[in-house]
């Protein structure tokens, strides 16, 4: 691919990554008013943002495994479609349920998009320059989360809860416009890759496994880890996991090519982006609940005081890439994450009532500023692990690996939080419907330990983050051959 067509082939992709960033930061602003428009509860509400997700990372894996036989620009482009249609219907529902349902379709169309993203970019860039472009697809995402509190804020207050979907529609259609013209819907090897025979049984068995998993970490946090739901899930888990990786060891085109995990650079990489994924949505989520909780801030201007933890990414990123394309991967993403370990202890040690701001911010921008110099070599050096031929299955992998850490950072810190805040407040304060926490000095004292807790947890995972990511191959991926798999 020439030049020019390379980069027009990467703004493709950051305009995706673009709008899946911003559908989440914009829609956690406009829970308050959707809640009064559908005159739903805070309970429902709180699936209609967590449903996305969850759905998103169900499909994850299997859209990259399908683009791997159908064509990674086919299943992309299908999915922005698919997504720019949901979020048209999305603002004409009804109520909470259909919203809910539309959230799942929004969710699937979203994981065709990001399961795909990653590996078309590293199907146009040499190995050599792949880090930078991941960097670029990062600094953009990071654009979304520092506008999306503020767009929507200003989109509910102006035109109403239902702008933050039908916001996405132009954009939709000018990405799927604009990607059709940059790169078409089909791919080289898509004719040879239909033939392979579809892994019916693990398909099956990973939906259930995962869904089990994801229902149960979400279910019980927000209603009750007592709850049948959450003992069947769990269960249906137990059972149908170790079934699907007995499948996927004898199938010859398995959903999960297993063999990619015998190598130390991707699996290290795998892990340590979960444990990533798992700190930085714990941080957004116990920030959130202490502007709106403990210092009485609406959820418009906690999401403006958050907005710190993507201001490192923006101008880091790029940077981060092109050091990992010059040096090799493995320094730049173990530095990176053992700034945002720093960051964090800072957190844990200096988060009070009485905190100046600036001392928050700082310890923000160092998680961000982490952040930024892990993902674009992470991603560089795992997608050049497994290689051309495993570039889609490792792109939804990846994408399954940071979403279920978005999951587990859910499961691991609202137990702790929940010791401290009545479970109804809890839920409350995070979707902007109240402000500030019933109890006085004591139910505030007894958050403000919780929340020293959860950070200082966080900061246990990173160093384990960190280690694994220096266990990595330390030769530079761009010297490498990749997985031989």
């Amino acid at each position: 691919m020439n030049t020019s067509k390379k980069w027009w082939v990467l703004s493709v992709t950051s305009l995706g990554s673009l709008l899946s960033a911003l559908n989440f930061s914009t829609l956690i602003i406009a829970l308050p008013d959707l809640i009064k428009g559908l005159q739903t509860g805070v309970l429902q509400a709180m699936w209609i943002m967590l449903s996305y997700m969850v759905a998103q990372t169900v499909v994850v894996l299997l859209a990259g495994s399908m683009a791997d036989r159908f064509g990674r620009k086919r299943i992309y482009m299908w999915g922005m479609i698919l997504f720019t249609i949901v979020s048209l219907l999305a603002g004409f529902a009804s109520n909470a349920g259909i919203l809910i349902l539309m959230r799942i379709l929004q969710g699937i169309g979203g994981a065709m998009v990001m399961a795909n993203s990653t590996a078309i970019v590293a199907d146009v860039f040499p190995v050599k320059e792949l880090g930078r472009a991941l960097g670029v697809n990062i600094m953009v995402v990071a654009i979304g989360q520092i506008i999306g509190p503020v767009l929507g804020g200003w989109l509910t207050e102006t035109f109403g809860w239902e702008w933050t979907f039908w916001f996405n529609v132009p954009f939709g259609l000018i990405a799927v416009a604009w990607g059709y013209w940059a790169m078409g819907m089909s791919d080289a090897k898509s004719s040879e890759q239909k033939v392979k025979k579809l892994d019916r049984w693990g398909l099956l068995t990973y939906t259930l496994s995962v869904t089990g998993l994801l229902l149960a970490l979400t279910w019980g946090p927000i209603q009750s880890w007592a709850s049948p739901v959450v003992w069947i899930a769990g269960i249906c888990f137990l059972i149908a996991f170790p079934i699907f990786l007995s499948v996927e060891k004898k199938h010859p085109s398995a959903l999960l090519h297993l063999p990619l995990f015998a190598n130390r650079t991707f699996s290290m990489g795998m892990i340590s982006a979960m444990l990533n994924g798992i700190a930085r949505m714990a941080v957004m989520f116990m920030l959130i609940f202490y502007f709106q909780g403990a210092l009485y801030y609406d959820a418009l201007e906690a999401g403006i005081l958050t907005i710190p933890l993507a201001v490192g990414m923006l101008f880091v990123s790029p940077v981060a890439g092109w050091l990992g394309d010059r040096f090799g991967e493995r320094m730049p993403a173990t530095l990176g994450l053992l700034i945002s370990m720093l960051g964090l202890v800072g957190l844990a040690m200096d988060t009070w009532l009485d905190t100046p701001y600036w001392h928050l911010a700082l310890w923000m921008t160092l998680i961000s500023v982490g952040s930024g110099l892990f993902n674009s070599p992470n991603t560089s050096s795992v997608m050049n692990a497994a290689g051309p031929k495993y570039r889609g299955e490792a792109s939804g992998i990846r994408s399954l690996t940071i979403n279920m850490g978005m999951m587990l950072s859910i499961a691991f810190s609202m137990p702790i939080i929940t010791n401290t805040i009545p479970h109804e407040a809890m839920l409350a304060i995070f979707s902007g419907t109240q402000v500030g926490m019933e109890g006085g000095s004591s139910a505030l004292s007894g958050f403000i330990h919780g929340l020293h807790g959860v950070f200082w947890l966080m900061a246990v995972l990173m160093l384990i983050g960190t280690l694994m990511s220096y266990l990595r191959s330390g030769k530079p991926l761009a010297q490498a051959k990749g997985a031989q798999v």
